[in-house]
């Protein structure tokens, strides 16, 4: 999919507004809502745009306590068996394949320690987990939406 600056700029005012009417890009891309809307649409259909969502403030709904875990894994775990492993757990919020000497990496985001431990201790009765290294967030410095440079 061929997308142009025009495009790139409507992704990027998306992201840091996705409750931006269609008129309110327009204005700043130099385009009439409906053109602005066409390129939304033939977005999404393209699956550039995958959706719109509340971005939450994850201690404003009580889980104040984040990790990432390392996974180490048996010799033939599959990608596809990690990704079915962990959407079973509600306290992953991500689940990457990295590069090292861990096989995932998982974010974890939980109430309170004992909260953490708990998911911990299920995340590692996965049969494919051989041992975890785990590290615990003490503060975030840096957040952002997946950006587009304006």
């Amino acid at each position: 999919m061929q997308m142009d600056a025009v495009d790139q700029r409507i992704i990027a005012l998306l992201v840091a507004d996705a409750r931006s009417s269609y008129a309110e890009i327009g204005a700043r891309v130099s385009l009439s809502a409906p053109a602005v809307k066409r390129r939304v649409d033939r977005l999404r259909a393209d699956g550039v745009i995958k959706g719109f969502t509340a971005v939450i403030e994850p201690a404003a709904v009580g889980w104040t306590t984040e990790a990432f875990v390392e996974l180490f894994c048996t010799g033939r775990t599959t990608p596809a068996q990690i990704t079915v492993a962990t959407r079973r757990h509600p306290e992953v919020v991500g689940a990457y394949t990295v590069s090292g000497q861990a096989d995932a990496l998982v974010h974890l985001r939980a109430a309170d320690i004992g909260h953490l431990e708990q998911a911990l201790e299920r995340l590692r009765a996965e049969p494919f987990v051989t041992s975890t290294r785990s590290m615990v967030v003490l503060s975030r410095l840096v957040e952002t939406p997946t950006a587009v440079p304006l």
